[in-house]
C-alpha cells in the first residue's frame, strides 16, 4: 500500500512500536516509542493546525525552533554589534558592570568610524581630573520638598509587567546605590516598599494608587501615597515611548489579590486604562492639576512623561506656562524606542518621535521660552552607557532614566518573552517557580553596581573632555557622521532654540510653524 512521504514518520513509529512489543529484548524503548506514537497519531486527527495535520509530529520541529530562535539568534548568529533592541556588545557591558567583571574592550572599536552609524563626543588636550566625584540634579526649586537626583534612574516598569522579585531587587539596588525607582503606572505596591529605595510614582490615565470607584481620579487617595517619606517624585505619565496614546485593558485573570491592592481595584475583574486622562482636558487645566498635586504631596516635585508625537502640543504645554505662571518641575522625554512588556507592533515601529529628536524638541520649547531654569528635563530611551548619558547631556537633558538595562543587571536574557509570562530569568513573569531563580540579595547589589559604574564611565567622559560637569557638555561637542567624507557637530545638523527666542523672534525658527498654532487653551491645532 502507498504511503505519501509526509505521513512515513508516523507510519514508521507505528511499525516500530508494534515491532518493539512483540520483541521481548527491545521493550524498553517502548517509554519513547508510545508517547511518540500517541502524539503523531493526535496530530493526524486534529483539526486545529493545517501543518500539524499534513505533517504529523515532523511539523512540530517548527514549533521547536521558534521557541530556541530568540537564544539561537543571539548566541550564534549574531555579531557583537547586532542583535535588537540591544546588541550583544550593548548587554555584556551591562551584565558586566552589574557582577563587577572587566569591562574593557579589545583591539578598538568595531564600529565602521567612516559610516553613518558612528557618532563622537569631543575630547580635550587637558582633560579635568579635577572634575567632581559624583553630581545630584535638584528637581522642585518651586515646591516645599525638593529631591536631590541621581543622575541615573530606574525608568518606569510597574509590578505585574515585572515580577515581584524583580520589583524587589531594583528597590533594593535602588536603596545601596541612592537613587530613584520609579513604580510605573501600575502604583506602589508591596514589593516597592520592601527596601525603602526612593520612589517616583508615575501615575497613568488609570489612576492606579489613586482610583475613584469610577476609574477617575481620587484626591484623598493621591495624598495619602502622595506624603509618603519613600515617595520623592510625582509622575504623570501623558504617554510612554512605546506605544504613545495607546491605552489598554488588564484581564481580570491578571488582577491578583497582590496586584489589586498596589492598583486600588477590584481582585479578578478586567480593569481599564484609557488613552486619555479624565482629570484634566486642556494644557491649562494639566497644569492646574500639577499645582494642586505639588500641594496634596506636601510640595513634592511633579513632572509630566511624554513621547512627543504633535510638536504644537509640546508648545501648547509651554505657552500655558507662561499664561498661567504654573510650571511643572520636570519634563521626562520618553523616546520611540523605549521598551514595554507589550505593545502592539505598528505602535512600536510607527508611532512616536525618537529620543534624539523628541529631546531637543522638549529642550528648544523650555529654552525658547525662557522656561528651562524652572522645568528639569530627563531623558529615557535605550540609554545604557556612560557615552549614550553624556549624548542626551549634550542635547538638553538633567538627567538619564533607564529600564531596560537595570532588567539585563537583574539577569534578563532578552528572550523576547515579556508579554507571555515566560520569562526565562523570572525578571518578566508572575510565575513562581520562574522567579525562584532571580535571588533578590544577588540581583539589588548587581542593580547598584551597574549604575554606580555607569555614572563612573560618564565622569571619565566628563574628565576627558575637560568639562566640570555634565551640564557644561554641548550639542556643539558631539559630532555626527553625514557619510564616508563628512561629519558635522549636531547643532549644526538640528535646530536648537537661544534662550528666549521663541519669545522674542519665533518667526527666525524652523519650529515657528508649530509654535504658531498652538494654544494654551487647546491641545488641538489653532489656526
Amino acid at each position: 500500500m502507498f504511503v505519501a512521504p509526509r505521513y512515513l514518520v508516523p507510519a514508521g513509529l507505528i511499525i516500530l512500536t508494534i515491532a518493539t512489543a512483540i520483541y521481548p529484548l527491545t521493550r524498553g524503548a517502548l517509554w519513547l516509542l508510545i508517547p511518540l506514537t500517541v502524539v503523531a497519531l493526535w496530530d493526524f486527527f486534529q483539526t486545529r493546525h493545517s501543518l500539524r495535520r499534513n505533517y504529523p509530529l515532523v511539523a512540530r520541529v517548527r514549533w521547536i525552533m521558534e521557541e530556541l530562535r530568540p537564544f539561537a539568534q543571539a548566541y550564534v548568529v549574531e555579531s557583537d554589534l547586532e542583535g535588537r533592541p540591544f546588541s550583544h556588545q550593548a548587554r555584556a557591558l551591562v551584565y558586566a558592570r552589574a557582577k563587577g567583571d572587566l569591562d574593557s574592550h579589545p583591539m578598538g572599536t568595531e564600529l565602521d568610524v567612516y559610516s553613518d552609524e558612528y557618532e563622537w563626543l569631543s575630547h580635550s588636550v587637558v582633560p579635568n581630573d579635577q572634575a567632581p566625584k559624583e553630581w545630584r540634579v535638584a528637581v522642585g526649586s518651586q515646591g516645599a520638598r525638593p529631591y536631590q537626583s541621581s543622575l541615573l534612574n530606574i525608568s518606569a516598569m510597574s509590578f505585574g509587567s515585572l515580577s515581584a522579585r524583580a520589583i524587589e531587587a531594583l528597590n533594593y539596588g535602588a536603596q545601596q546605590g541612592s537613587f530613584a525607582h520609579n513604580t510605573g503606572e501600575g502604583s506602589i505596591s508591596r514589593y516597592h516598599r520592601a527596601h525603602g529605595g526612593d520612589l517616583i510614582w508615575e501615575i497613568g490615565s488609570g489612576y492606579f494608587g489613586c482610583r475613584a470607584v469610577d476609574g477617575g481620579f481620587d484626591p484623598q487617595r493621591f495624598a495619602d501615597n502622595a506624603q509618603d517619606d519613600q515617595v520623592k517624585m510625582i509622575e504623570i505619565k501623558l504617554s510612554q515611548g512605546a506605544k504613545p496614546g495607546h491605552g489598554g485593558v488588564l484581564p481580570g485573570k491578571k488582577v491578583t489579590p497582590e496586584i489589586a491592592e498596589a492598583r486600588g481595584i477590584p481582585v479578578g475583574e478586567d480593569c481599564l486604562s484609557p488613552a486619555a486622562h479624565s482629570a484634566f482636558s486642556t494644557p491649562i487645566e494639566m497644569l492646574e492639576w500639577i499645582a494642586s498635586l505639588r500641594e496634596m504631596s506636601g510640595g513634592k516635585p511633579v513632572g509630566i512623561k511624554l513621547c512627543v508625537g504633535q510638536p504644537h502640543e509640546v508648545f501648547a504645554i509651554t505657552k500655558a506656562m507662561l499664561n498661567t505662571g504654573i510650571t511643572p518641575d520636570f519634563i521626562t522625554v520618553d523616546g520611540a524606542e523605549g521598551g514595554t512588556g507589550a505593545a502592539p507592533l505598528e505602535f512600536s515601529n510607527s508611532v512616536g518621535m525618537p529620543l534624539r529628536e523628541g529631546l531637543i524638541f522638549v529642550r528648544n520649547a523650555l529654552v525658547g521660552t525662557d522656561l528651562k531654569d524652572r522645568v528639569k528635563i530627563a531623558a529615557s530611551g535605550k540609554i545604557h552607557s556612560g557615552a549614550q548619558m553624556a549624548k542626551a547631556f549634550a542635547l538638553g537633558a538633567d538627567w538619564c532614566n533607564a529600564a531596560r538595562p537595570f532588567m539585563f543587571a537583574l539577569g534578563c536574557v532578552q528572550s523576547m518573552e515579556c508579554h507571555t509570562g515566560n520569562c526565562p530569568s523570572g525578571v518578566a513573569t508572575q510565575k513562581a517557580w520562574r522567579q525562584k531563580g532571580l535571588i533578590v540579595d544577588d540581583k539589588g547589589p548587581r542593580v547598584a553596581r551597574f549604575h554606580d559604574q555607569t555614572l563612573h564611565s560618564l565622569r571619565e567622559i566628563v574628565v576627558a573632555m575637560g568639562l566640570e560637569t555634565p551640564w557644561d557638555i554641548g550639542a556643539h561637542d558631539m559630532r555626527e557622521r553625514l557619510n564616508g567624507a563628512k561629519s558635522k557637530a549636531v547643532d549644526a545638523i538640528y535646530e536648537f532654540a537661544k534662550p528666549g527666542q521663541l519669545l522674542s523672534d519665533p518667526d527666525s525658527l524652523k519650529i515657528a510653524q508649530h509654535w504658531n498654532v498652538a494654544s494654551a487653551e487647546s491641545f488641538r491645532r489653532v489656526s
